[in-house]
């Protein structure tokens, strides 16, 4: 028996004259009946009950099975995966699995995979999965914070797709507000963190991190860095990957236990407020680094810092973070512009674009 599935149409009668006429010369070599009863998937099987071998071979081309359409059309074909066995040195496909997957991994049973389904089963079932999630909110932060995007900002910038073209810089209209616009950034970035100089931006925190501990190590001409373990995990991935193109050795510990009389130490980089949320005084940390020539980096958060104590109050030489807090989405990650800033005597090694005014 020779079976055929095709689409549900509105009426069986409407697919077997269409069939009729798309395939009269086929049509003499069998015999069509449908089930009057729809199936619950609303899938309409068709069974050909009468044929010769002839006609056998014949919807056998028309409609050839699915597992041989892979060989047909991908390959490797059958005297190719020979060719390919005997170089390797086995005889069946089997023999190299063997070989090549260890068994403790290797699943001994079939693959429990449902039967196929429709487009409206499909959508259902997964609306049946999705409904099991249960959303809560998330206290895990580590430099990612959620916020409230006005419906203006979204839909006319976000969501604008005038802007992401490689056209749009070159406009002077657009060239200009972009520079006006980054000034106000900068301005911001100084005024929240008390720092005298600002970037335009970098990638993100973590890549600002980096820059600052090179900034560190350019400007002692030392190869060691103390890192807090109360940085976000990610900033100190980044970091860590940058010291390692540098040459430098990277320390991870506490920061207000850290000596640094040895005078090795080219930069200090913590979190405020830290990565678990505390907020702490770094006053005498970086007093006790200054008095050993090591330089002292803040990794902050602008939107806590409408409250806190500004890191230029702890005297610290540079601040980095992210921007995000004011008002970019999550984007599941990015992107994020990163903040840089830092004391006017560092200017020159500052990376990044920096905004000036005219008098």
């Amino acid at each position: 028996m020779h079976r055929i599935t095709a689409a549900s149409i509105h009426g069986n009668k409407k697919l077997i004259e269409l069939f009729k006429k798309r395939l009269p010369k086929y049509t003499k070599y069998c015999t069509l009946t449908t089930n009057p009863n729809p199936l619950p998937n609303d899938i309409l099987n068709t069974t050909v009950n009468e044929f010769n071998n002839d006609g056998l071979q014949r919807l056998a081309k028309l409609f050839p099975r699915c597992e041989e359409f892979p060989a047909r059309h991908i390959g490797p074909r059958e005297h190719e995966q020979t060719q390919m066995l005997e170089l390797l040195g086995f005889r069946t496909l089997d023999e190299m699995t063997d070989k090549a997957v260890p068994a403790k991994i290797r699943l001994n049973k079939d693959l429990e995979i449902e039967e196929p389904v429709g487009e409206y089963e499909l959508i259902n079932r997964i609306r049946e999965i999705a409904e099991k999630n249960k959303i809560w909110r998330s206290y895990i932060g580590m430099g990612y914070n959620n916020c409230c995007v006005p419906h203006t900002i979204m839909r006319n910038i976000f969501e604008n797709p005038g802007w992401t073209t490689q056209y749009t810089p070159y406009q002077p209209e657009v060239a200009q507000g972009r520079l006006e616009g980054l000034l106000n950034y900068q301005t911001m970035v100084t005024d929240l963190t008390g720092m005298e100089v600002a970037n335009a931006s970098l990638l993100d925190e973590g890549t600002a991190a980096a820059e600052a501990m090179s900034l560190c190590h350019r400007q002692t001409k030392r190869w060691r860095l103390f890192l807090s373990d109360q940085l976000h995990p990610q900033t100190v991935s980044v970091v860590q990957t940058r010291a390692d193109s540098l040459g430098l050795t990277v320390e991870l510990g506490n920061v207000f236990a850290a000596d640094f009389s040895n005078r090795d130490v080219a930069g200090v980089l913590f979190q405020y407020p830290d990565t678990e949320g505390s907020v702490h005084d770094f006053s005498e940390v970086v007093q006790r680094a200054h008095s050993n020539g090591t330089l002292i980096c803040c990794a902050t958060d602008l939107l806590a810092l409408t409250l806190l104590r500004p890191p230029s109050e702890f005297d610290v030489d540079i601040s980095v973070g992210t921007s995000q807090r004011f008002g970019v989405p999550l984007g599941y990650g990015g992107p994020h512009a990163g903040f840089f800033a830092c004391r006017q005597s560092l200017v020159r090694l500052m990376p990044g674009r920096m905004i000036g005014v005219t008098r």
